[in-house]
């Protein structure tokens, strides 16, 4: 590991300790101040906060524990019990005490300034005016803390809500494509995607067998998968596979592989794995789909990335999309499937028509309905979500259907994206 690797990895653990510590420090204090509210009988309150704390503790040891072996365990490709009662309300917490906190620190920032503000002019143009001591006085602090406390708790209403609600409410959209290239037998060829499944326990076997039926239903004539198929134990591949099983397409199912094949290390056993099954991953290569004719150039390529994210050195390019012109075809519509939609500036200069990406989970927690800013995906990437342009090329980055890290979506439902392709 180099040291430019091991510092950032030393910033981010330090970023997350600056966080996680206060947050939990700053609730448990305020559910003690609730305990003491509702429990006047000082015995019990204590044995009842010794318990809680005792718990809380083991239930944090409990998760790093499971979290520092959450790659190479096994890892259930249903909800189990112990995961349901333990994983799912302790990781709920997490997020719901974090954002809490900073909803808090946010809101004391913001009056913290307000009253400093007011206090200089009061001071410099006012120096007789008694509002400014209503303004500074103690009942209104104790009101605005009560205020940001109650501001605070709003994520964990929002988390549960994205948890039991959105995370599973699924949406087909539907995409009309122009492609200026596009043969006249292709007019009006449906392309069904899928990306980002993240097999595990929040996302069963059951589950994909469920959307490869919805995916059926919309009667697509080709399906594309643009990667995530696994998150982080390579054990669940064959399930993945087996799940995907029944989509049908009387034209293909093609697919590229994404940035958790590639740290789960199966890129070539999961494409082995899909092939037996009648499934082509394009690893660098093309795959001509022809139909009264005519053919349509279809691409894939494996993960790539210039950010480091992940592993390092894993998927790391020095320029996207690198060998891939010899596979454009120049006398029809191209194809690109690219996990990373990263890909898509390069792919623009390459001419090639149209990518269908992924990756985002288009932001999975995300307040971009308030500011587009508010999405930690536009961290990584400006195309978080949906459709984009550029010079003759388009984009589209699907939602995905799974969840990584936090079993949450807020403000980014999972998707099924079909498409219609047109001349135009």
């Amino acid at each position: 590991m180099g040291l430019c690797d091991m510092l950032m990895r030393h910033l981010f653990l330090t970023l997350v300790l600056a966080l996680l510590i206060p947050s939990q420090l700053f609730w448990l204090r305020q559910v003690r101040a609730l305990g003491r509210r509702l429990i006047p009988n000082s015995r019990l309150r204590r044995s009842l906060g010794t318990l809680g704390l005792t718990l809380y503790l083991v239930l944090f040891a409990y998760f790093a524990y499971n979290l520092s072996g959450a790659r190479s365990s096994g890892e259930p490709t249903h909800l189990t019990l112990r995961v349901a009662l333990l994983q799912a309300p302790y990781l709920w917490w997490l997020l719901s005490t974090v954002a809490g906190f900073l909803a808090f620190a946010a809101f004391y920032l913001s009056d913290s300034l307000a009253r400093a503000a007011y206090a200089v002019y009061a001071k410099l143009v006012l120096p007789s005016n008694p509002g400014r001591q209503r303004l500074l006085s103690l009942e209104r602090r104790r009101f605005l803390e009560r205020a940001a406390v109650a501001v605070s708790a709003t994520p964990f209403a929002a988390s549960a809500y994205g948890m039991f609600y959105e995370r599973t409410e699924i949406e087909t959209t539907y995409q009309q494509i122009k492609l200026r290239r596009l043969p006249k037998a292709f007019d009006g060829f449906r392309v069904a995607q899928l990306s980002d499944l993240h097999i595990g326990s929040f996302m069963s076997s059951a589950d994909i067998r469920r959307y490869a039926a919805m995916v059926n239903q919309l009667k697509p004539d080709l399906v594309a998968l643009t990667g995530d198929f696994v998150t982080w134990d390579p054990a669940t591949q064959g399930a993945v596979v087996a799940a995907l099983r029944g989509l049908k397409a009387p034209y293909g199912i093609f697919g590229c592989l994404g940035n958790h094949e590639l740290w789960a290390k199966v890129q070539a056993s999961i494409t082995r794995l899909f092939a037996a099954e009648g499934v082509r991953i394009l690893r660098q290569e093309n795959a001509s789909i022809t139909t009264g004719g005519e053919r349509l150039n279809l691409i894939g390529v494996d993960y790539q990335t210039h950010v480091r994210f992940g592993p390092p050195g894993d998927g790391i390019v020095s320029q996207y999309l690198e060998g891939v012109a010899p596979l454009i075809a120049p006398d029809t519509a191209n194809i690109l499937l690219s996990h990373n939609p990263n890909t898509f500036d390069r792919a623009a200069e390459l001419g090639i028509d149209l990518s269908l990406a992924g990756h985002t989970h288009g932001g999975q927690i995300t307040l971009e309905f308030i500011s587009p800013n508010l999405s930690p995906s536009r961290l990584i990437t400006p195309y978080v979500r949906g459709w984009f342009q550029k010079g003759g090329s388009q984009l589209y980055v699907n939602r995905g259907i799974g969840t990584i890290f936090f079993p949450i979506r807020i403000g980014s439902p999972p998707e099924i994206t079909l498409y219609e392709l047109k001349r135009g």
